[in-house]
């Protein structure tokens, strides 16, 4: 394995970083402006669903996960005071309200049921029948009633020549279009739990050294929350407490974000273009986070070219075997449903980065 030299990283990457930070920045920007008409228009429609305010700074409701794909997530209204209990064992019901003859799937990894009596306080909206299944609040019932609140309101803020909504799947996903083209962005809505850390996200693990124990503490303060994206199960996520870790990496004047920022521009330049790429910012996140607790002192971010590679070898072994677990609920695997043809064509052009890094930059 040729070293892959800082000098080699300022003429190809540092420049190329810059750009698309500022090309990223100028879509978000649009694609805030735009998300504040319509759930603002939502939310006047149905109080279940907050307006997400424009922002002049960082916007945690919007998450880039590649510079034409865009994950938004829409906060509900009337749920507070959440309690994990114990599960029924059992679901027989259809989305259609028949009953079914066998049970439905039960929920894995990142996955689990929500009932409304979770909830100390809920609206009384919450118990309708058009999100709510024999006390189940149902995320595609909700995402149907989402969807056509999305709908209407493409219509009414007069969007219709720039938003069209995108119609092949359980998610609420639009494109837009913008003035680097057209990006595509999925509306997620977001039961958020700051009150409680998931039983599921049983961290730290233990004798780990990174990040410290005051700064886990922080970490989990800001609780999790749940995202209605598919039928019948919700999806924990960690969404803020994710880019608090990533905001503190490199107190200890180490190189981890510059190396986060470097293969991710090499992920979309050269080993996963393309506008709906298979492994997207939150897989190499994951990788640095995993990378990060394996290697916690400063010492080992010291040196661009060997952390930058070490990240690298990571993110091949992970797409190779089809296999990298969420950071903090590590049994959830978050390329189970990646198409591992995709990942075989990503594995074998890292391979060839590795193999001779200098020879292989954008």
């Amino acid at each position: 394995m040729k070293s892959l030299t800082a000098e080699n990283f300022r003429d190809c990457l540092l420049d190329k970083v810059d750009m698309r930070r500022q090309q990223v920045s100028q879509t978000v920007e649009e694609v805030q402006k735009v998300i504040y008409q319509l759930t603002t228009e939502i939310s006047n429609q149905d109080i279940r669903f907050q307006a997400i305010p424009y922002s002049f700074a960082y916007n945690g409701n919007i998450k880039v996960l590649a510079p034409s794909q865009f994950l938004v997530t829409v906060p509900v209204r009337g749920l507070a005071g959440y309690r994990e209990t114990r599960e029924k064992c059992w679901r027989y019901y259809s989305l259609q309200g028949t009953r079914l003859p066998c049970p439905l799937r039960s929920p894995e990894g990142l996955e689990q049921w929500l009932e409304v009596e979770q909830f100390m306080k809920s609206l009384w909206q919450w118990h309708e029948a058009d999100v709510n299944i024999e006390g189940d609040i149902v995320p595609a019932k909700v995402l149907q009633v989402f969807r056509k609140l999305v709908e209407n309101a493409v219509e009414t803020c007069h969007l219709s020549g720039k938003v069209s909504m995108v119609t092949n799947s359980t998610a609420v996903r639009i494109a837009m279009e913008t003035s680097k083209g057209q990006v595509e962005i999925e509306l997620a809505p977001e039961v958020e739990i700051p009150t409680a850390w998931s039983r599921k996200a049983r961290w730290p693990r233990c004798l780990t050294r990174w990040p410290p124990p005051e700064r886990v503490k922080c970490i989990k303060s800001f609780g999790f929350s749940l995202l209605a994206r598919s039928e019948y199960h919700w999806q924990r996520s960690f969404l803020q407490a994710e880019q608090v870790l990533l905001g503190q990496l490199d107190e200890d004047g180490g190189c981890r974000r510059q190396c986060l920022q470097a293969l991710r521009q090499m992920k979309e330049d050269v080993w996963c273009p393309g506008k709906r790429p298979i492994i997207t910012s939150h897989h190499l996140q994951t990788v640095l986070f995993w990378t990060c607790e394996k290697y916690p002192q400063a010492k080992d971010w010291q040196v661009f070219s060997t952390s930058i590679l070490r990240l690298a070898k990571k993110l091949h072994k992970c797409v190779s075997q089809h296999f990298l677990k969420h950071f903090f609920v590590p049994n959830s695997n978050l390329l189970q449903y990646a198409s591992l043809a995709e990942l075989d064509t990503v594995a074998r052009r890292l391979a060839v980065f590795l193999k001779d890094p200098q020879s292989n930059l954008p």
